[in-house]
């Protein structure tokens, strides 16, 4: 067996495995199995795994490489098992196989590849959980200034590589993803004596303010804030005024807004009460002058702007992110990768870190 089709072995019982976030402690598991076979000492923390260069030090800078290990749940839409992986040599289904089951197997080769070269910078793998959820156990724990990393010696990463779905183009910066729970409160009445205040009135006029509302910072690379309604509720009964309607917009921010900057102007606006679920899934870009800018240009990678969010997003460090597969294929039925790409995504990240070398001052 080559090297190449050890890691796409190892794909394939990732995939046997269900690994939703914050039940991936059977997979991290097969993969620390794994890195032990390969001569990778590592540490465990909870469900992430994290794998530091033979001779790590804390007196050189560090490049992480970072993917996630859990998936989503199957969606109802699978034509075939979920967890079987097939047995065709060229495609690899099953849920996680995409994403992100590509990255973590390609990003496990290139660093063995480099586990024992001596470079002027650190070189760390981290398999990360709870990606998928935005949990706080996952990669915000593992890069937290008091977590595993620091409390084990190794300091946190100046650069990243986030491993997602990319085709191994690098995305050099993703929008953010605010969430706002809205609520309009009204006064109940009787529709044939237009007795209340019709709550679902005002929302709908709420959801027109926010609809023609523009952002006025654009940013150069993702251009506008983008803002959808994605869901409404309100109403007991066709002769009964409403005197609460609930809906919910989906936004997704640039890196020229804070989510709460962004929840400041449409509270500005909007009568009704606007709550965010979350304001932490922000958006980011890659440092303007950064090596892995021109890492990405000297290894002949496209740079594009990613509509999606990630890891990235836990992370204080200058990052982009880069890995084999298709976005188009995530959190949809029949999900797969092919093996083709696996192997693109090894050679990539290679190619990736040798000119991240070739443009690295100490």
């Amino acid at each position: 067996m080559s090297r190449t089709e050890e890691y796409i072995d190892l794909l394939r019982q990732m995939v046997r495995i269900p690994s939703p976030s914050f039940g991936e402690d059977k997979v991290c598991s097969l993969l620390s199995s794994a890195l032990d076979s390969f001569g990778l000492p590592h540490r465990r923390s909870g469900n992430n795994l994290i794998v530091p260069c033979r001779d790590f030090s804390p007196k050189k800078r560090t490049l992480a490489l970072l993917a996630h290990i859990d998936t989503v749940p199957a969606s109802g839409g699978y034509t075939r098992d979920p967890y079987d992986p097939g047995v065709d040599d060229s495609i690899i289904y099953g849920l996680g196989a995409n994403d992100d089951g590509g990255s973590v197997v390609s990003m496990i080769a290139a660093f063995r590849h480099f586990f024992e070269a001596r470079l002027p910078f650190n070189l760390l793998l981290v398999l990360g959980s709870e990606e998928e959820r935005s949990g706080d156990g996952g990669a915000a724990a593992v890069f937290a200034a008091g977590g595993p990393l620091v409390t084990g010696g190794l300091n946190l990463p100046e650069w990243a590589i986030v491993g997602e779905p990319t085709g191994m183009k690098a995305a050099t910066s993703e929008r953010g993803l605010l969430v706002i729970d809205g609520l309009a409160r009204g006064k109940s009445g009787h529709a044939a004596r237009a007795e209340g205040v019709n709550a679902l009135y005002i929302a709908l006029d709420d959801i027109a303010a926010m609809r023609g509302h523009r952002f006025g910072r654009i940013s150069p690379t993702m251009g506008e804030v983008m803002l959808n309604v994605t869901q409404i509720q309100a109403g007991s009964a066709h002769n009964v005024i409403p005197d609460e309607c609930s809906f919910v917009a989906d936004i997704r921010p640039t890196e020229q807004y804070t989510n709460s900057e962004i929840l400041g102007e449409l509270r500005r606006i909007c009568r009704s009460e606007l709550r965010p679920r979350n304001l932490r899934n922000r958006s980011s870009a890659t440092r303007p002058g950064s090596p892995l800018l021109k890492a990405a240009e000297a290894a002949g990678m496209p740079v594009f702007s990613s509509p999606t969010t990630s890891d990235w997003m836990r992370l204080e460090c200058d990052a982009l992110k880069l890995g084999p597969g298709d976005s188009a294929r995530s959190h949809r039925a029949d999900e797969y990768i092919l093996t083709e790409e696996i192997r693109a995504g090894i050679d990539g990240y290679i190619a990736f870190i040798n000119a991240f070398y070739g443009n690295f001052v100490e």
